[in-house]
């Protein structure tokens, strides 16, 4: 059958809310567009927009009132222009037509992520095997890539690890597949749990991967490494809870943060780390070892 695709601009504080009205509208499937070419899909749980300018696009059966979208979409965006443009597609299978979008990334040159679906191109490199769209995280940001290729750089190896705002769990998996003895997920999101967990299991890693919320992480758990590719505010606000969780002489990297706002997110770290800045088309990770 046909299918109606109604897509939005969007600012970056709205995708999120965005993708999940959509959802509760009956959207079969959302997307978010940047103004690259580049397309992913995303799950309405995921944090944030990814670029400065963003259409959210939503799926939707042929026999759908648009009228009837907007009407609800409107309860709750009442200040939004809601810009929209819609498109009829012709019949199609388009859970193959998303998958066409996707290829194996490399990250380093041991390192690639790969759809459960592709070939691997190095099958003596590390691969993660990621779908696109369990939970944030596939490969495709800046702030993953930075976090990946800082763990490829020997951090891993006989350590422990604790991912904070795990979403997908691609940092822990990887970090295992590395030769991380153990890592733990944590996630508020439940979704992104259990997709972390899966992932886990299905790269092979699953029986040293644990995955949390914060609550039920032990007071005195602390690890060996600790990432956390959240947001600038959030790695702000959690600061001394992340601090606390390094071991002495451990090691932090920070990501999802702007580079006009490093000095910030540094600054909160400075009593604790001595950290370095590494930049990528206009994001940041700063990472260093725990002050004695």
């Amino acid at each position: 059958m046909p299918w109606l695709l109604i897509r939005f601009t969007a600012s970056p504080q709205n995708v999120a809310c965005l993708a999940d009205a959509l959802e509760a509208c009956g959207a079969l499937a959302v997307t978010i567009e940047g103004e690259t070419t580049e397309q992913r899909l995303q799950s309405a749980s995921e944090e944030a927009g990814l670029w400065s300018q963003n259409r959210v696009v939503g799926l939707f059966p042929e026999q759908t009132e648009v009228h009837r979208v907007l009407a609800k979409l409107r309860e709750q965006f009442a200040d939004a222009a809601l810009e929209h443009e819609v498109d009829e597609l012709p019949d199609a299978d388009w859970s193959r037509a998303w998958m066409a979008n996707y290829r194996p990334l490399q990250i380093t040159p041991r390192l690639w992520i790969c759809p459960t679906w592709c070939e691997p191109p190095d099958t003596e490199a590390i691969n993660v095997f990621l779908d696109p769209g369990l939970a944030f995280g596939t490969g495709t940001h800046p702030t993953t890539a930075l976090c990946l290729r800082w763990l490829a750089d020997d951090h891993t190896t006989g350590r422990t690890l604790i991912d904070y705002g795990c979403g997908s769990g691609i940092l822990a998996v990887a970090a295992l597949k590395f030769g991380a003895t153990r890592a733990v997920g944590v996630d508020v999101d439940p979704q992104a749990l259990a997709a972390s967990r899966e992932n886990a299991a299905r790269n092979g890693v699953g029986e040293r991967y644990l995955a949390c919320p914060p609550s039920d992480l032990a007071t005195d758990a602390a690890a060996d490494i600790l990432v956390a590719n959240i947001l600038a505010g959030t790695l702000v606000e959690l600061a001394p809870e992340l601090a606390r969780r390094v071991k002495p002489n451990g090691r932090l990297a920070l990501s999802g943060v702007l580079t006009d706002q490093v000095a910030e997110v540094r600054g909160c770290y400075a009593s604790h780390f001595a950290l370095q800045v590494q930049e990528e088309d206009g994001w940041a990770i700063l990472f260093g070892r725990k002050l004695a």
